[in-house]
């Protein structure tokens, strides 16, 4: 498994062939009846239901939802864009908002970017951790162009730079920064979440806990009810949904 490398070099950051495609053995969620539908209280809905899980991740929907899918995923993989594409909508308007079904995401860093990014997706706070997290896989091309623009040696001295100011120096090179800003993050807060060494090392403290406890070896992955399940698109993924009673 690898481990996060504060000095990785460039090509490595730029890998991004290396999410994706896991492998997994168990197949997680078995066939069962439906499960009923569960009613938000009342004046509230279950995808605006959102709060921080044990484990370090962000959940949407009913805390007591029978059904429990989580995401392991790389704001730098390609696979995981695709699945927020396909997924993200219909998880949130027809699983989620049942009361059938909790979406916990799980940020797993894969390098630099992928933890700059992770940083400021979180820097709002839960309220808009999977808004954001969507626009931030979508502005994954802009991101890697700009990487690759910086070159070899501009990268490296920023990641040997201070650990308060690597990330703050590494979203601005990506347009990061102004990219959140432009979704209600300021300038002066997205600098202080770059800046929080404690949140970055957790994340990757969490990163290395999930890897161990559930043999991840590629994003996206994902676990019904604790289960790791095959599948790293949404067409497999509903479908075990499904046989797990959501529907």
């Amino acid at each position: 498994m690898r481990t996060f490398n504060y000095i990785a070099p460039l090509a490595f950051a730029l890998a991004l062939s290396a999410c994706g495609e896991a492998t997994e053995t168990e197949t997680g969620a078995s066939s069962s009846g439906a499960v009923e539908a569960v009613e938000a209280p009342a004046g509230q809905k279950w995808s605006e239901t959102v709060a921080k899980s044990e484990a370090g991740g962000i959940v949407m929907g009913n805390p007591d939802a029978p059904i429990k899918l989580v995401e392991y995923m790389s704001i730098t993989c390609s696979h995981c864009k695709d699945f927020g594409e396909q997924a993200f909508a219909p998880l949130r308007d027809t699983y989620v908002e049942s009361g059938r079904v909790s979406f916990e995401i799980r940020n797993f860093v894969r390098d630099p970017l992928d933890l700059t990014a992770a940083l400021l997706s979180r820097c709002g706070g839960e309220a808009p951790f999977f808004p954001l997290t969507e626009q931030a896989l979508g502005y994954q091309a802009t991101m890697f162009e700009k990487a690759q623009g910086m070159g070899e040696a501009t990268y490296s001295g920023i990641l040997q730079s201070e650990p308060k100011v690597r990330f703050v120096r590494l979203a601005e090179q990506l347009g990061l920064v102004a990219f959140f800003q432009q979704r209600g993050i300021s300038e002066d807060q997205a600098k202080a979440c770059l800046a929080d060494t404690a949140a970055a090392e957790k994340l990757m403290a969490d990163t290395q806990k999930g890897a161990e406890e559930f043999n991840i070896e590629g994003t996206p992955t994902f676990l019904i009810n604790g289960q790791k399940i095959e599948g790293t698109n949404w067409a497999m993924v509903e479908t075990k949904l499904k046989e797990a009673g959501a529907r």
